[in-house]
């Protein structure tokens, strides 16, 4: 029987395909709909930016904002010290506090275009776990939090049952990760009774250990609520694109580029995502996805626009769509395209046309690069060139040349 919930939330998200599994969707419905209720999702700061796949989760937050609710965002500047094991197959790398700082930082910046801070109402809150981790007594923390954890059930979970089955190290460092993480969830439901932790669905495991906890040490009913985890309709996992992470800070990735990349979406995934990442009426999102042939288009660049002013405003969508059509209609360069500006070192007596492919990152390696361009997959200016070793010199590259891999990505390569 399918649930109809009475709280606008659950009926937001339902609808619009947010939910994977909750651990008790009627008594949470019954919180959400009496008033208003905090949640939370943790983001470890190990990046200087967030990336499309945490878009989910934010556009999240942000309706539970929009329907009411408190959220907060939960920076991990003490569980980043340890690192999250759940599903890797090696440890990562160890970050400075510096470094944790400077990352934390940078993903603030793009917190602040989805939520509304303020310590008022239903503002959104921004908190880092080093607040309590970083002066824990790890004797009292073992004697008081460590003794209701079972190392037995902690090696079921599949996040770290899948590591082992593979024979791959798990370090002590990495198995305290859980605890943490369900120590944070008992923090911030004493200080600022929070009811609800939420994240995608590989973060079950972590979530239920939260909830647990709180149970046995403060008898307080709690709830746990994910997402699924995002792959496009080819097989691919959501935000990985062949020059790497989509970033969601402007200064890592162009607003050019992230509209692009919403731009390229497959026709099979328009109508979901419209639901997932944009605002728009569902009836809309549904009458886009279903449109055929070229129409569908329509229903891309509507996709493009409406993700790109979300995270970098109005103007830089309406931009990267002028750009768009100057690029592909009218064969022009456009002022946003990626901008690769080489030095006269780098070019010396002259750069290959290989070279230039790899280094403005339309192809990997120098192999890939020659590959596209021998199978005529590479245009120079909007003229095909199958030339891998043409050279070109400084004075070539004054006026920026642009180049095209096949017909959605571009570069302009030019000298500084």
């Amino acid at each position: 029987m399918t649930y109809h919930p009475k709280s606008e939330f659950l009926r937001v998200i339902i609808e619009r395909g947010f939910l994977a599994d909750c651990t008790d969707l009627q008594e949470l419905d019954e919180n959400l709909s009496q008033g208003m209720v905090t949640a939370y999702i943790g983001y470890d700061a190990t990046a200087a930016s967030l990336h499309v796949g945490h878009l989910l989760n934010i556009m999240l937050l942000r309706w539970f904002q929009k329907t009411g609710h408190k959220p907060i965002t939960l920076m991990g500047g003490g569980t980043t010290k340890v690192g999250d094991p759940s599903f890797r197959s090696d440890e990562r790398p160890l970050l400075g506090p510096e470094q944790i700082d400077a990352n934390i930082t940078g993903m603030g910046q793009v917190f602040a275009r989805y939520l509304e801070y303020g310590e008022a109402g239903n503002g959104a809150l921004m908190r880092n776990n080093a607040e309590w981790l970083d002066g824990l007594n790890y004797l009292e923390f073992l004697r008081d939090i460590g003794k209701h954890f079972s190392v037995n059930r902690m090696l079921s979970f599949e996040s770290v049952k899948s590591r082992l089955d593979r024979e791959q190290s798990l370090s002590f460092l990495e198995f305290n990760y859980m605890i943490l993480q369900a120590y944070d969830f008992l923090e911030l439901n004493r200080r600022y009774n929070c009811l609800l932790q939420m994240g995608g669905s590989d973060q079950w495991g972590n979530i239920i250990n939260g909830i647990d906890l709180t149970r046995r040490v403060l008898d307080g009913e709690i709830y746990g609520l994910t997402t699924p985890l995002l792959t496009t309709s080819d097989g691919r996992k959501m935000g990985k694109s062949q020059g790497g992470a989509i970033w969601l800070n402007g200064d890592m990735l162009s607003p050019y580029e992230f509209w692009q990349f919403w731009r390229n979406t497959t026709d099979a995934d328009v109508g979901r995502f419209l639901k997932l990442y944009t605002e728009l009426p569902v009836e809309e999102c549904n009458r886009l996805g279903a449109l055929e042939g070229s129409q569908i288009n329509e229903g891309k660049i509507i996709l493009a626009n409406e993700v790109t002013t979300l995270l970098h405003g109005a103007d830089a969508a309406k931009a990267a769509e002028a750009t768009a059509r100057e690029v592909f209609e009218k064969g022009g360069t456009g002022d946003d395209l990626p901008l690769l500006a080489l030095s006269q070192d780098d070019i010396g007596d002259g750069i290959s046309l290989a070279q230039l492919v790899v280094r403005s990152g339309l192809a990997k390696t120098g192999k890939d690069g020659k590959r596209l361009i021998s199978e005529g997959g590479l245009k120079v200016d909007d003229t095909s060139c199958a030339d891998a070793g043409r050279m070109f010199t400084a004075d070539d590259l004054k006026t920026p040349v642009k180049l095209s891999a096949g017909k959605k990505r571009h570069a302009l390569v030019t000298v500084k």
